[in-house]
């Protein structure tokens, strides 16, 4: 698409695959980084300082390219969730999510060492789920492996199970806000302008989604 080398520094398949429906050519260097949760910190701050860490590791190594990180939290009043370490946490959480609204927020950090330039910006989803018995639960993770994700729970994947109603992006909540990355990419710079239909064919794509589409308020 163009003569400058994009590098995503992720290992989610589902970042990758939202890049590639915006028609963006980029390299996939996954970054081995632990994600900092810490109590004193919201959790807008904690996705902000995580996206800047992946994306400072990877850059050091392709210096002359554009790095974009990301970091994705779910977050309820004041308690985070962020990817559960067993199948036994992963049920507590959606336990304590059932039945409310709770946050989706994730940070994207575009970094070009070699240009001493870095742009970190944000975007919010707010998600409601159903009310859940621990028999539901049970039924979504018997076809969901919740460990791998924030809130342990993928939108994408068989979401209409748990989910009510979402406000905002739905590809924030997938990992990567399609409107977000493109506003910040043009801002960037003239040459990683995109084309409006496919950022907006990806914001609407839910071809990574199984089941009925979700219910979204008109605005």
């Amino acid at each position: 698409m163009n003569a400058h080398l994009l590098i995503l520094a992720s290992a989610s398949p589902r970042r990758e695959a939202l890049l590639r429906q915006m028609g963006l050519e980029f390299r996939v260097v996954p970054t081995a980084i632990g994600e900092l949760h810490h109590e004193d910190f919201t959790a807008r701050e904690l996705c902000r300082v995580n996206a800047y860490r992946k994306a400072r590791i990877a850059a050091k190594q392709y210096p002359d390219a554009l790095v974009l990180a990301a970091d994705t939290l779910v977050y309820r009043r004041t308690e985070l969730f962020g990817k559960p370490a067993t199948l036994a946490e992963a049920r507590q959480m959606l336990a304590r999510l059932q039945g409310t609204t709770h946050q989706v927020v994730t940070a994207l950090c575009l970094m070009h060492l070699r240009q001493h330039r870095q742009k970190i910006v944000c975007d919010e989803t707010a998600v409601t789920f159903k009310k859940l018995s621990a028999a539901d639960i049970r039924q979504y993770f018997a076809r969901v492996n919740p460990l791998d994700k924030a809130g342990a729970y993928a939108i994408q994947e068989h979401g209409e199970m748990i989910i009510e109603r979402i406000v905002g992006s739905y590809s924030n909540v997938v990992g990567l806000p399609v409107e977000c990355l493109a506003l910040a990419l043009a801002e960037w710079g003239e040459e990683w302008s995109l084309k409006p239909a496919l950022v907006a064919a990806a914001a609407r794509s839910q071809s990574l989604a199984s089941g009925p589409t979700l219910r979204r308020p008109s605005r």
